[in-house]
């Protein structure tokens, strides 16, 4: 909620300052729901791509994956892999000079 409230009274409020109010918040439920119709229609045309990639032999999985990539800050990209490699070498899935920490000492 933004900001605080008044606190309710008694007193009715005028119908001019009602039909602003009702004005008001059928504008906003309005933009919400062309809104919603823009997201809808831009998930759709997300997912006629990854369809598009999908067909053209790519896997969508793999795409998903890059795009989070993408969208995550470096820094903590690279500290979740680097615990990611940590766990992996705990696990015996890897060497651990084939983990982030474990070639930092060869650079």
């Amino acid at each position: 909620m933004d900001g605080p409230s008044a606190p309710p009274t008694n007193e009715p409020i005028s119908e001019a300052a009602a039909g602003f109010a009702s004005e008001q918040l059928r504008a906003f439920v309005e933009r919400i729901e062309r809104l919603e119709e823009e997201k809808k229609s831009i998930a759709d045309d997300i997912r006629d791509v990854f369809a598009e990639a999908k067909g053209n032999g790519f896997d969508t999985k793999a795409l998903r994956e890059i795009l989070r990539r993408r969208k995550a800050d470096p820094d903590q990209l690279a500290e979740h892999e680097a615990i990611g490699g940590t766990y992996m070498h705990a696990l015996g899935m890897i060497d651990f000079d084939d983990t982030p920490l474990g070639q930092v000492g060869r650079a």
